[in-house]
């Protein structure tokens, strides 16, 4: 399933009705500060997949100079916005590193992930504070795990369920008997909770994620992406930028013009194409608001 970076998805109903209350146990203060949204990065790895720089790279849409110069993120689009699916290339204590049509992406965690094989694969979608990972089986595709993160919201048309935004639509997560789980959240504070086909709770996990592009995809590869942020680092034949979900490592040979630490930049990768955008840095980068995508 693939989405558009276009904010056509319904906001989610207010921050209403809230069953949750104020922390009061350490431990669960302790276990929310542990918890961290998925797409909040824990550090920047440089790994690259065997042979990448032998790989043949598509044709990168070309930019008119003047449009370059002052393109902005449409107000209508959704950033961040990724759809992302990789395969498992290797593993170590606590991360898996996943072989994706653009690069590395891998996922850490001290609480789960602790069965993933060779056989698994990932699927990833980002929307705006919003992030779905799911990963299951090559051959049948049997869902093994699926974790939510994005900020706590509770519902409003049933009492004790959780909101969530999912590539299928708007999800609504009972919690039942579970809501001391969550005495120590508030409204708003970043979640990641894993939950099955049917959607029903099954934990609260700390789930993260780092990514790396690395390459042109192939035409028909499935995948979506639009980041903004500013040049936070450059490093070899990497540079480093600061986005909403944190640093991320581009390739220069993805067609990364020459650019200097703090300067605006877009990425947007899709249908075979890497179309690199340096706005202005007095024209500052649209963002849709918080409340229309939560």
């Amino acid at each position: 399933m693939t989405i558009h970076c276009t904010d056509t998805d319904p906001p989610l109903a207010g921050l209403r009705h809230s069953f949750f209350r104020r922390p009061q146990h350490p431990f669960w203060t302790a276990l929310a500060s542990a918890v961290i949204v998925g797409a909040l990065f824990s550090s920047v790895f440089a790994e690259e997949l065997p042979g990448t720089n032998k790989l043949p790279l598509a044709t990168i849409a070309p930019l008119p100079a003047a449009a370059a110069a002052t393109a902005t993120v449409a107000p209508a689009d959704v950033d961040p916005c990724i759809t992302l699916r990789g395969s498992v290339w290797r593993t170590k204590a606590g991360i898996v590193f996943f072989k994706t049509p653009i690069g590395l992406l891998s996922l850490s965690s001290t609480s789960t992930l602790k069965d993933i094989k060779t056989s698994h694969e990932v699927r990833l979608w980002v929307h705006g504070r919003h992030t779905v990972i799911e990963i299951r089986k090559k051959i049948d595709g049997p869902l093994l795990h699926r974790y939510l993160s994005g900020p706590m919201t509770s519902g409003t048309e049933a009492p004790k369920t959780l909101r969530w935004w999912g590539p299928e639509g708007d999800l609504a997560i009972p919690v039942g008997a579970e809501d001391e789980r969550f005495a120590s959240y508030q409204e708003g504070d970043p979640l990641t909770v894993e939950v099955n086909a049917t959607n029903t709770l099954l934990g609260v996990h700390d789930v993260q994620y780092d990514l790396q592009v690395n390459q042109i995809p192939p035409a028909g590869a499935e995948v979506q992406l639009l980041l903004s942020g500013t040049v936070a680092k450059l490093k070899s034949n990497f540079v480093l930028i600061r986005t909403a979900i944190g640093l991320v490592m581009l390739n220069t040979k993805i067609g990364i013009p020459p650019v200097k630490i703090g300067q605006p930049l877009i990425v947007r990768i899709g249908q075979g194409q890497v179309t690199i955008t340096l706005p202005s840095p007095e024209a500052p980068i649209a963002r849709p608001s918080a409340s229309a995508i939560r």
